[in-house]
């Protein structure tokens, strides 16, 4: 008996560090944005959305091989979240923060309807190739293979992403520009450039994110980015919103939480999506800014 409750422990944990993954790879992308703009984007999940439909629309339309499909969705959602802060963000740089926030907020509804429009309502199956889908047995455990995917690819776009951050310039350029963007024009530091590049990135972990989704859960809808953005965005500010390494350790925070409550108290399973916001409001009454978060000075 005891043998196999560890089985099942050991199933839930599993479980729980590969959807932690999945909301810390996604939430890196709110607390980069918002490290340097100070900005939430809200369009965020709806980003995540448009990569995992890109490589859907690859694989069974284009007919191209899954991995082809995969890097031209991961391109194609970069190049796209780009194009809103093009559009969306830049031309309001120096307005009030509530006009680039209700700017965000429509942007989101906008990519939600025009999917709705372009994809259509009915959900449709996302195609996992064969190397994702094997069941492996580890002691007793079965463990499909994607499981072990996730944290991996999530750990290795992790440690590029800090040596990208901190060991090249343009990495120190973006740390500037989030110290104070002022300053870092008078460096001649092209902070359109950047602020740009950032958005690329994070849509870039999005759609990497979007696309390990649609293969844990394959069932794609128009909305389907909505409660994962929450989440995430959720993560983000647990881990402290600003700090990478923070809304990584929020991802797994909420990612085996949701799990493990679920599994030691089943009667709660209909509250699941509950227990982030629950954990939201329990962190920021101990700890506003976060778990690794540092208050920011404000310039007057």
């Amino acid at each position: 008996m005891a043998s196999m409750e560890f089985q099942v422990f050991m199933q839930h944990l599993t479980n729980g560090i590969s959807l932690g993954s999945l909301y810390a790879l996604i939430a890196i992308g709110y607390t980069m944005v918002y490290g340097i703009l100070r900005l939430i984007n809200f369009a965020h999940g709806d980003i995540f959305m448009i990569g995992t439909y890109v490589a859907f629309y690859g694989v069974t339309l284009l007919a191209l091989p899954w991995w082809l499909s995969f890097i031209v969705a991961i391109i194609f959602t970069c190049f796209f979240g780009m194009m809103i802060e093009r559009a969306a963000y830049r031309p309001l740089r120096n307005s009030p923060k509530i006009s680039v926030l209700i700017s965000a907020i429509g942007v989101s509804f906008l990519i939600e309807n025009l999917a709705i429009v372009i994809f259509g309502g009915r959900p449709k199956a996302f195609p996992i190739p064969p190397m994702f889908n094997k069941i492996i047995h580890i002691g007793g455990v079965s463990i499909v293979s994607l499981t072990f995917y996730i944290p991996v690819i999530t750990l290795a776009l992790l440690m590029g992403l800090v040596y990208f951050i901190h060991h090249t310039k343009t990495g120190m350029a973006m740390r500037a520009v989030s110290k104070d963007y002022e300053a870092a024009r008078l460096m001649a530091i092209d902070v359109d450039k950047i602020i740009s590049l950032t958005f690329g990135i994070g849509s870039l972990l999005a759609a990497v994110g979007g696309i390990m989704w649609g293969l844990k859960f394959p069932q794609l809808v128009p909305l389907m980015g909505v409660m994962p953005g929450l989440k995430c965005f959720i993560a983000a500010v647990i881990g402290g919103i600003g700090d990478i390494k923070g809304a990584v350790l929020g991802g797994f925070i909420l990612g085996l939480g949701e799990i493990m409550i679920v599994a030691m108290l089943p009667a709660l399973t209909g509250y699941r999506d509950a227990f982030a916001f629950i954990l939201l409001i329990l962190i920021l009454l101990v700890k506003p800014t976060g778990l690794m978060g540092q208050k920011l000075t404000e310039k007057v």
